[in-house]
C-alpha cells in the first residue's frame, strides 16, 4: 500500500481546522474532539508524509512552508469527500436516484403509469426504470438477485421476498355484444353453456387453471373453443363473438365499449403482492414510490366494474 493510500480523512480535517483557527484549542473544539486527538492526527499527518506542518508554540500553531503548500490541496480534498457525500445523501434521498421496478405487462399497462405520474409531480429528480416480465416467476427471480427494488407477483411469494403491499385484482367475465339483456346478471348455468377463449392451461400459466377449477366448483365444466397466449387477442375473439372468456381484471383492460362485463356468480379474484428483496437496504425514493401505490390502490380497486365498459 502507497503512504498516498494511507491517510486518513480525519487527519486532513484536524490539519485544515487547526490551520484556520491557528490553535488546537479552538481548533478541538470546533471538531468536537479533544485537544490531545487532534494533536495525535496532526503528528500522525506529519509522520505519514515526512515534514512538519505546523510550528507549535505558546502562542499557537502557524504553518510551516511546506504546509502552506500543501493546505490547498488538503482543502480541494475535503470539498471533493463533501461531494461524494452530498450525491450519496441525494441519491439516498428524494432529490435523485432511480426506482427500479419488475412487473408483469398488465400492471405496467394499466396501473402504474398513474402512479408515477402522480410520484413525479412530487419528486421530479427520482428516475424511475420498468421492467415488463411474461411471467410473475421472472418478476420473483429479478427482486430477488438484486435486478429490481420493487416488484409485483402473485401470492404466495417466494423465499427472499418480503411483502408490502398486497392488493385484489377480480376475475371478469367478458361475453360478446349482445349476450345478456340490460342489466341481466350472468348465472353459473348460463356460463356453463358458453365456449370460452382462455390463455393456456398448462404451466406456466396458471389464471386459466384457477378459473376452471374455481366454475367447477359449482357444477360446471364449460367448453373451451380456443386457447390463445395474447391476452389482447382475447379480447379481440370475444368482440368477433367467438366466445366469452373470463380474465384478471388488470389483464382485461382496455375493453371495447361494446363487450359486456360481468362479475362470476361468486367472485374470483387474485392477490398480487409488491414486493422487496428480503433485507435489502432501500432507498428513500423506494420508500416514497412505495407510498404512493398505497395511496392509489384503494381508489384503483374501489372503482365499479361498469368501467370495464362504458356505455
Amino acid at each position: 500500500m502507497s503512504a498516498e493510500t494511507r491517510i486518513k480523512i480525519s487527519q486532513l480535517r484536524a490539519f485544515i481546522t487547526v490551520a484556520q483557527h491557528g490553535n488546537f484549542s479552538e481548533a478541538a473544539l470546533d471538531l468536537g474532539l479533544s485537544q490531545s486527538t487532534v494533536s495525535y492526527a496532526i503528528a500522525a499527518l506529519e509522520e505519514e508524509l515526512g515534514v512538519v506542518l505546523l510550528n507549535r508554540g505558546r502562542h499557537g500553531a502557524a504553518l510551516t512552508p511546506c504546509g502552506q503548500e500543501i493546505l490547498p490541496e488538503a482543502q480541494q480534498m475535503m470539498r471533493l469527500v463533501e461531494t461524494i457525500h452530498h450525491k450519496a445523501n441525494r441519491n439516498r434521498g428524494l432529490q435523485g436516484g432511480e426506482v427500479r421496478i419488475a412487473t408483469p405487462r398488465s400492471v405496467a399497462t394499466h396501473l402504474l403509469p398513474k402512479v408515477i405520474a402522480q410520484f413525479r409531480d412530487r419528486f421530479p429528480e427520482v428516475s424511475i426504470s420498468i421492467t415488463e416480465y411474461p411471467y410473475y416467476t421472472t418478476v420473483t427471480e429479478a427482486v430477488r438477485e438484486g435486478q429490481a427494488d420493487i416488484g409485483f407477483t402473485l401470492l404466495p411469494i417466494e423465499d427472499g421476498l418480503e411483502t408490502q403491499t398486497v392488493f385484489q385484482d377480480e376475475f371478469v367475465v367478458l361475453l360478446p355484444p349482445g349476450t345478456l339483456r340490460g342489466d341481466e346478471e350472468l348465472t353459473w348455468q348460463r356460463l356453463g353453456q358458453m365456449s370460452l377463449i382462455m390463455t393456456p392451461v398448462a404451466p406456466p400459466h396458471r389464471h386459466a387453471r384457477t378459473i376452471l377449477e374455481h366454475i367447477s366448483r359449482f357444477g360446471q365444466k364449460p367448453t373451451i373453443a380456443y386457447e390463445v397466449q395474447q391476452d389482447s387477442t382475447v379480447i379481440s375473439m370475444v368482440h368477433q363473438g367467438l366466445g366469452a372468456s373470463v380474465m384478471a381484471r388488470l389483464a382485461a383492460e382496455p375493453i371495447p365499449s361494446d363487450i359486456q362485463v360481468r362479475s362470476l356468480p361468486e367472485p374470483l379474484s387474485r392477490a398480487i403482492a409488491i414486493v422487496t428483496a428480503e433485507g435489502a437496504l432501500l432507498s428513500q425514493g423506494t420508500f416514497a414510490f412505495l407510498d404512493q401505490l398505497r395511496v392509489a390502490l384503494p381508489t384503483w380497486q374501489a372503482s365499479p366494474i361498469q368501467t370495464l365498459s362504458p356505455s
